[in-house]
């Protein structure tokens, strides 16, 4: 198995992390921590021997991301490999509530961190690894290489965040330039501060509630910015002669119908909970883990046209003010530290775009495409897509803060898909190397042609302030840079012709 080269970062290998101390604030909330580290190898610090104390901070358990770790799978060895990645993240959750079940025991003694959650977190994540190997090897004859180098997971300090943009573990984290992802237009943008908000932290002001336990495991104040401090983005790449100026919209409602699961249905089919966070559905309303092209076909959709049974999900956004929504106790919701009540967006629009190099072609029938990274947070900010604004200040954009919108502006979440495919693909091991961004000058990468590309704008109506968050995996935060979107290509033949045409033509269609 190819790994891109990068500097890796210590792990429990050649660094000890222990938790001097390790409190769930209710409901399934976040891990405070106290974290001594080693100095580790030839760097600064406490000497051998010896623990530095970085102070009462907050802390996420950082595992490898398999997942991007394996750009090819056999088809024959995906649905196992599905499975146990899906695994992998159910691990990481029960540790969380491992360590809630030993907290007073942590207290007493700071190596049964490592000891009795850690140490078992590894073993079961190195036999996940294995039957994993084992799955691709009786389809391929050859057992994929490094796999034994994703079972270790470390604790991340508020102070770890490290300066590589890695995850932490030495993984080569994210596609890169190689499939076209490096961010060309919608990646994530600099200056991110992965390290910055652990928790809840107790700065969080204005409608957050007083029942702090109810707010799970973050974010914290530091997660949020004012609009009105953020300067204008550069303008897009200009449109060269030829280039595909038409949009199409479909209207699919807001969630009026109130579909919500936390099923994973791309990266983790036939899975409960495979998402560990709860998604909001619109369109196909067969979508659940375990709908296959058939049943998606099949299915009843929300859209005004009826030809475009497409399915678009993406994390609910909860208000974090102490208010419990029905989902408390069910996985997805409060079993997995999203706490707070669930918004249906005030508008959703979702509108197909053109190239501003060229034609685009026809999307394939159950093209698969995730935008942003759910575990940017650890994986780093490689694969991520998030951005966030204001109405009224959408020429400024936010990738890894949450704005705070002045009165009478509501907030926007947006997702600029991937547009560029790769003409044989309705997807891929790691359900992304099968479609690429463009490049800056708007072109696509070699051996790619462009698509419509989906553009969806959420908006909601959510007092004004740092009082909301996504949700998410535990171990990411609820951190504003993990958002991201899902999108399966449901349209019938005749409409995506519509589309193209539309979008080729230079008109704007419904």
């Amino acid at each position: 198995m190819a790994r891109t080269s990068r500097k890796k970062r210590s792990t429990l290998t050649n660094r000890a992390v222990v938790a001097a101390a390790a409190l769930f604030l209710g409901g399934g909330g976040l891990i405070a921590v106290n974290v001594y580290a080693s100095a580790g190898e030839g760097g600064s610090g406490a000497p051998p021997g010896q623990f530095r104390n970085a102070a009462s901070q907050m802390s996420t358990i950082d595992c490898p991301d398999a997942g991007i770790a394996l750009p090819d799978v056999p088809d024959g060895a995906r649905p196992e490999v599905d499975r146990e990645l899906a695994a992998m993240d159910t691990q990481i959750t029960d540790a969380y509530r491992e360590f809630a079940d030993r907290k007073e025991r942590i207290a007493r003694d700071p190596e049964l961190a490592g000891n009795a959650v850690l140490g078992p977190l590894r073993s079961r994540r190195a036999a996940s690894l294995d039957r994993i190997g084992t799955a691709v090897e009786r389809v391929e004859g050859r057992r994929p290489q490094g796999l034994e180098g994703l079972a270790g997971c470390s604790l991340r300090a508020d102070d770890d965040n490290g300066g590589d943009g890695g995850n932490g573990n030495g993984q080569d984290g994210g596609q890169g330039g190689g499939n076209g992802q490096d961010g060309g237009g919608d990646g994530q943008g600099d200056g991110q501060d992965q390290g910055e908000g652990q928790g809840q932290g107790d700065g969080q002001d204005g409608g957050q509630g007083g029942d702090q336990g109810r707010q799970g495991n973050g974010p914290e104040a530091s997660d949020f910015v004012d609009i009105q401090s953020v300067e204008p983005a550069a303008d897009r790449p200009r449109n060269r002669r030829g280039a595909s100026r038409g949009t199409f919209t479909t209207d699919c409602g807001r969630n009026e119908n109130g579909k919500f699961n936390p099923d994973n249905v791309i990266a983790a089919p036939g899975v409960s909970n495979g998402a560990h966070h709860m998604h909001d559905y619109v369109g196909n309303q067969a979508t659940d883990a375990f709908a296959g092209d058939d049943q998606l076909a099949a299915g009843e959709t929300t859209c005004r046209n009826q030809g475009d049974r497409s399915t678009y999900y993406w994390p609910v956004l909860r208000l974090q003010n102490g208010q419990d929504e029905n989902d408390v106790d069910a996985d997805g919701g409060g079993r997995d530290q999203n706490t707070g009540e669930i918004q249906t967006p005030s508008q959703v629009t979702l509108t197909f775009t053109g190239s501003p190099a060229g034609k685009v072609t026809a999307m394939p029938r159950f093209l698969r495409i995730i935008t942003g990274d759910a575990k940017a947070f650890t994986n780093g900010d490689a694969n991520a897509n998030a951005s966030w604004s204001c109405t009224g200040f959408e020429d400024r954009q936010l990738k890894d803060k949450y704005p705070i919108c002045p009165e009478g502006s509501q907030v926007v979440r947006s997702f600029a898909f991937q547009s560029c495919w790769d003409g044989q693909n309705t997807d891929s091991a790691n359900h992304r190397t099968h479609v690429a961004f463009a490049q800056e000058d708007g072109r696509c990468p070699d051996g790619f042609r462009a698509i419509p590309q989906l553009v969806q704008r959420i908006v909601y109506d959510v007092p004004p302030g740092p009082g909301f968050a996504v949700d998410s995996f535990p171990e990411q935060l609820h951190k504003p840079v993990t958002d991201h979107g899902d999108f399966i290509n449901v349209f019938d033949e005749k409409l995506m012709k519509k589309v193209v045409s539309c979008v080729n033509g230079g008109r704007k269609c419904r």
